[in-house]
């Protein structure tokens, strides 16, 4: 009687672990659900049951695709892994972006090289039709080798952009300087991957082999704690909370004193570029958010 009330128990804990990895599988986050392909033939491809997707380059064409939702304000996680090998010429690009000639936008750019040459990872803030505001990084490990993860922290205050929970750079509001900031249009998640041997690579001087296409690029377990924009509302104005909005503390959130160590041991070793000390790019002097230590 003993064993088979065990056996009972046992069957019943299997159970309930089945049932709970399949809520678990339901409630996660899916390609098929959140995006939709918007170019490239046939080369950007949602496979594993919406977990995994790939775009792919070659001669002909890129491909990208975009999120179904728009958003204002929000924590986006993405995790990338890169055009192995010999990737010069090419860019895989991964940003929030509004429409219009006074677009905002958020950029992750990751500019390609020849093997065994780091990736240049771009970064680019645009507010009411502006950037300008590039800032540039080697990584610290081989982004082709495995996923990584890639985070943009959007909130009215400002915009953070973590690899793998470490944050690299700081974009604050600055409007009390008269800086535009982003915080009024919507923007949809946009990835693409594409052809720039005019300017990507050393500024054009080295440039794609077609011998090594199709370049591809892959994506899987994308996040959204974010606020979804729909017909002017927003599901962080809601009386009932969904999934996306049960946690807001990023809508405050900012970087405590460990967060800004990293920060700084990042833009210590592995920045590259920061338009916050190109005085020759701007002899009239910088712009004015530099001042306020907006990009430190």
């Amino acid at each position: 009687m003993a064993s088979s009330h065990g056996f009972f128990l046992k069957s019943l804990f299997c159970f309930l672990v089945l049932i709970s990895l399949a809520i678990a599988t339901v409630s996660a986050s899916s390609f098929n659900q959140d995006f939709d392909i918007t170019w490239g033939d046939g080369r950007a491809k949602i496979l594993n049951n919406g977990d995994l997707l790939t775009l792919s380059l070659d001669k002909a064409s890129g491909s990208g695709f975009q999120s179904r939702h728009e958003y204002l304000f929000g924590k986006i996680d993405m995790q990338l892994k890169l055009v192995a090998g010999n990737s010069a010429g090419t860019v895989t690009a991964y940003y929030l972006s509004s429409q219009g000639p006074t677009h905002d936008e958020i950029d992750f750019e990751f500019l390609g090289n020849l093997s065994g040459d780091p990736y240049i990872l771009h970064t680019n803030v645009f507010s009411q039709g502006k950037g300008n505001r590039e800032q540039q990084f080697y990584l610290w490990f081989d982004p082709t080798a495995d996923f990584h993860t890639y985070s943009i922290l959007w909130n009215p205050q400002r915009i953070i952009f973590s690899v793998d929970g470490i944050p690299i750079r700081e974009f604050k509001n600055s409007e009390s300087i008269g800086v535009p900031f982003p915080k009024n249009q919507a923007m949809r998640i946009y990835s693409s991957l594409w052809n720039a041997d005019d300017w990507a690579t050393r500024g054009g001087l080295v440039k794609t082999d077609w011998t090594k296409a199709p370049f591809t690029a892959s994506y899987r377990n994308f996040n959204a704690n974010a606020c979804i924009m729909s017909s002017g509302s927003s599901s962080c104005d809601s009386k009932s909370p969904t999934s996306t909005t049960d946690n807001l503390q990023w809508l405050s959130q900012e970087l405590d004193s460990a967060g800004q160590e990293r920060m700084k041991w990042v833009q210590n070793n592995y920045m590259i570029y920061n338009y916050c000390t190109d005085t020759k790019r701007f002899p009239q002097g910088l712009p004015p958010e530099c001042s306020d230590t907006n990009t430190s």
